[in-house]
């Protein structure tokens, strides 16, 4: 049952109950006070001719033996002419009636009350008149017109509800309506299609959040379409070089002297590089990358990786220092993992920034926010060429290079980024970057103590 009818049911038995519950209480209130009005106008008469029936029954022992020759004292009618009265028990069984009206009249007209004796009922008393007679006849008309008035009144009432409960459940149910035939398109792999968004309730958040899960799969599908063609041109050019390189040497029929394989050999190390990258890179998405954690002092690990590369920044002129604005920089992390990341990150700036440059790597601690854990926050700066803002989002995708016409040689594999990304999520951090074209780039790494 789909939730438009499930809804729409739902609020349509509410509807119906309530009115039924409305009329029938009303009912029964409109009855009672009717009846109360109708018992306090003969009230004294009743009370009378019940205690002279209960004192009968006491002085005759409990019995109603001879009560039909009662005698019915005419001063108990005398505001009210031609009244009858009728006795039965219990049982219903008819025990005394005086009195010219009718039994059915009687009965159905008349003022009927208990009579007790110590709180026991021993027999029930009716009373009429010309008067109640008329008053149980405009009870009844009220009762009647009132009864037919409700039923009408709720009829209309449920009839109008329903019709609002299924303008209601058509008009909530008509986002989903939008949504579904999108997610059918999704699920048949058309991926980036789109809904609109006509609702700023929970439907336009589900279809904000469905359209924007849409978009996120369809860049994943590039990307997964790019990681193909990327591995396999990667693949390509260091296998042309080796084969190329064997077919030479197999025509040339010439005893190969050592210093000719020194190609194929670079050829396969940069094949077996990166097939251990992938590996790598691959074990970190599945949350499978062991980390052997220590604590590690990070101002003595990037100073060490500073004096490292230091040697590639001289042949360029570039200036490299570092600041340290905490006493607090010794933090559990694999230092053989958080190598390889700010290693990626300082060869990176050197490489991107122009002779006479200047890198800049600070260290500070991350003021801490809505009860944040404490963060090491590092980050690399460098006076480069910087990056394209409409490159930033992608700067961390397998293989992806800011600027294609670089060749592959001098840009690497394009899986440094990628991997730095996943080794710092292992550690529960956070890797950010922001450039600006022609001034430089800062790579920013926020780890937990």
């Amino acid at each position: 049952m789909s939730i438009r009818r499930k809804l729409f049911l739902s609020m349509a038995a509410f509807i119906v109950g309530m009115g039924v519950i409305f009329a029938l209480l009303t009912k029964v209130v409109v009855n009672d006070i009717l009846d109360v009005m109708l018992r306090v106008d003969r009230s004294k008469e009743i009370e009378e001719l019940s205690r002279m029936f209960a004192d009968y029954y006491e002085k005759h022992h409990h019995s109603w033996n001879g009560v039909k020759h009662v005698h019915i004292d005419k001063d108990n009618g005398k505001k009210h002419e031609e009244f009858s009265i009728l006795l039965t028990s219990p049982e219903r069984k008819q025990l005394y009636m005086a009195g010219d009206a009718s039994y059915e009249s009687i009965v159905g007209l008349g003022v009927r009350s208990k009579v007790q004796v110590n709180g026991k009922t021993i027999a029930f008393l009716y009373y009429y008149d010309r008067e109640v007679g008329n008053m149980s006849k405009l009870r009844m008309g009220i009762t009647s017109s009132v009864t037919t008035l409700l039923l009408i009144c709720a009829a209309a009432f449920v009839l109008l509800s329903l019709l609002v409960a299924f303008w209601l459940s058509k008009r909530l149910t008509a986002p989903l309506g939008l949504l579904i035939p999108a997610i059918d398109r999704l699920g048949k792999g058309e991926f980036g299609v789109q809904v609109p968004v006509v609702t700023n309730d929970e439907y336009g958040k589900v279809a904000q959040t469905f359209n924007e899960m849409s978009k996120q799969l369809q860049r994943a599908e590039e990307a997964r379409k790019n990681l193909v063609a990327d591995v396999a041109h990667e693949l390509r050019t260091p296998l042309t070089v080796i084969r190329g390189k064997l077919d030479w040497f197999q025509q040339s029929g010439c005893s190969i002297e050592p210093e000719s394989l020194l190609p194929l050999q670079d050829e396969l190390i940069r094949l077996t590089r990166l097939v251990d990258d992938l590996h790598q890179l691959s074990l970190a998405e599945a949350g499978k990358l062991p980390l052997e954690r220590k604590p590690t002092d990070m101002h003595v690990l990037l100073q060490r990786l500073i004096e490292r590369v230091t040697p590639s920044a001289e042949e360029k002129n570039i200036h490299i220092h570092m600041t340290c604005s905490t006493d607090k920089t010794t933090i559990l992390v694999d230092p053989h993992r958080i190598t390889q990341v700010f290693l990626n990150l300082l060869v990176n700036a050197i490489r991107y920034t122009p002779e006479g440059g200047a890198v800049k790597v600070t260290i500070d601690e991350e003021p801490i926010h809505n009860g944040e854990s404490r963060m090491l926050r590092i980050a690399v700066e460098d006076t480069g060429i910087g990056i394209a803002p409409e490159h930033l989002p992608l700067l961390f995708n397998r293989f992806y290079r800011a600027d294609e016409a670089r060749t592959r040689n001098r840009g690497g594999t394009g899986l440094g980024l990628a991997i730095a990304k996943e080794f710092v999520l292992a550690h529960d951090g956070t890797i950010n970057v922001e450039s600006t074209l022609g001034q430089g780039t800062t790579f920013i790494v926020k780890l937990p103590y």
